[in-house]
């Protein structure tokens, strides 16, 4: 894999003016630098405690509830995990039965979602629960009647946290947790032997337990995908909000993004296993309120899945835990469906993500706060500019794109905030138009001319992002 190089600088609090432009320039490799990002590289983590019916018979994920339908095909999600805390936990909480199952893949039909993870249960807090054989059953209802939508599934969930693992009857450390783990497995496989499983789910941080999971079970040929979760700010709780919006802007997030990277995607991709988030998000804990519900949320995302789309990543599924400040799609005051602004970086990607990543060199000699990346597939060349300079001195940038077999047709879109604030909670917009859960998304490309061959200048005002997508010869 070829890594996208960038330069980098942060950029200071919101408060303030804007100062002059500043020069960008974007070389863009000929050659692709990694495989196709998938097309069901981006979804949503969901507990499993949404999938029973309320008081009233009704199901969040039913083929009725239209506005989480538009939400959903409104931001290009095409994936969903199901899983979380509320899998095994607390131990009283009802399993999902065949009718809660129903709802749940029919609603991905009809939503744009491709595929599902959906995870089973396996703390058991005494030795009569025999969860094993109750996973087999449920196993075989999804393989026979949801096949074509089922991702893979799931064992449990951050089995490597010891106020997890301590409830168990069994599991004191990772060889207990593996052997039971296996033990389940072989049950499910017993009723569905094609059956295949994403694992371990580990907690935000712990790697080790990744790590073992994957070189155990590298050649088990039951490993669809390494699951990992990933809370790049760490626990949200008692962090300022002012200090939260600093810290999802900041180039040190994105040195997280390559820590990780060492400790354990490299690992597990050399045991010829891929690796896929299934939960992420910028804090656990909830979030911060505004900070993980404002603009900055949105650059943020943005930047992240283009980040590990670049680095192998097999998806992301952002984690929405009803209904707290880190989630994409929360409530109104009314209880109706809306999304925060980190649902238009999701959608953002979604515009520039269709084909494989593209080497970016980066000439940023003034070293604002900017990344960018390039996908390149179908005919197009897409180029996503991250702008996060923002707050006193933050600076629009005057970008070139400089790529052999650029045409002379380039188009545009830009992510913004009303007044390039981060903290804007309201009045953000993609392509000039918002997304709402009560109508398509009517964002409009608009034409940038280019008057030399090979290039292509845009200029992407500070504390916005724009896709510029490039016919290419």
């Amino acid at each position: 894999m070829k890594l996208i190089p960038t330069l980098i600088y942060a950029g200071g609090l919101w408060a303030g003016g804007v100062l002059a432009q500043s020069p960008v320039t974007l070389t863009i490799d000929g050659q692709v630098s990694g495989t196709a990002i998938p097309a069901n590289f981006v979804g949503l983590s969901f507990g499993t405690k949404t999938l029973p019916g309320n008081k009233a018979g009704a199901h969040f994920f039913s083929v009725s509830h239209a506005p989480l339908i538009t939400l959903f095909q409104n931001l290009g999600l095409t994936h969903l995990r199901v899983g979380g805390t509320t899998v095994e936990s607390p131990p009283t909480a009802r399993i999902p039965g065949e009718t809660d199952i129903d709802n749940l893949f029919a609603f991905a039909r009809v939503a744009g979602v491709k595929k599902i993870i959906y995870s089973l249960r396996l703390l058991e807090t005494n030795a009569a629960c025999q969860y094993a054989a109750t996973n087999a059953a449920i196993a075989q209802y999804i393989w026979s009647h949801y096949r074509p939508e089922l991702d893979c599934f799931a064992i449990g969930n951050e089995p490597d946290r010891q106020n997890i693992f301590n409830q168990d009857v069994t599991i004191s450390n990772f060889p207990t947790y593996l052997e039971k783990w296996q033990k389940f497995a072989a049950a499910i496989t017993n009723a569905v032997p094609e059956a295949k499983f994403a694992g371990p789910d580990g907690g935000s941080g712990n790697i080790s337990w990744t790590t073992q999971f994957a070189e155990a079970e590298k050649d088990s040929g039951m490993i669809a995908v390494i699951a990992e979760h990933y809370y790049a700010g760490g626990k949200g709780k008692g962090v300022d909000a002012r200090q939260g919006i600093e810290d999802m802007l900041s180039p040190d997030w994105v040195k997280g993004n390559q820590k990780l990277y060492k400790k354990m995607a490299v690992p597990v991709l050399a045991d010829g296993l891929p690796f896929r988030f299934t939960e992420a998000n910028d804090h656990y804990s909830g979030g911060i309120s505004d900070a993980s519900d404002t603009f900055a949320g949105a650059l943020w995302a943005l930047d992240f899945l283009h980040w590990w789309a670049a680095h192998d990543a097999s998806g992301v599924d952002f984690h929405n835990t009803q209904w707290v400040a880190s989630d994409v799609i929360t409530t109104n005051s009314d209880g109706g469906l809306r999304i925060n602004p980190k649902g238009y970086g999701i959608k953002a990607f979604d515009l520039g993500s269709h084909g494989s990543p593209v080497a970016v060199e980066i000439s940023n000699p003034t070293k604002m706060n900017l990344m960018a990346y390039a996908v390149r597939g179908a005919g197009n060349l897409f180029v996503t500019i991250i702008n996060k300079d923002h707050g006193p001195g933050a600076r629009a940038a005057d970008v070139t794109i400089v790529s052999q077999g650029i045409g002379a047709r380039c188009d545009v879109i830009f992510l913004t905030a009303p007044g390039g604030d981060v903290t804007a909670k309201t009045g953000v917009t993609l392509g000039g138009a918002s997304i709402s859960s009560d109508g398509p998304w009517l964002g409009k490309w608009t034409a940038l001319v280019s008057d030399k061959t090979g290039h292509c200048a845009v200029k992407v005002t500070a504390a916005s992002a724009a896709v510029v997508k490039i016919a290419t010869q």
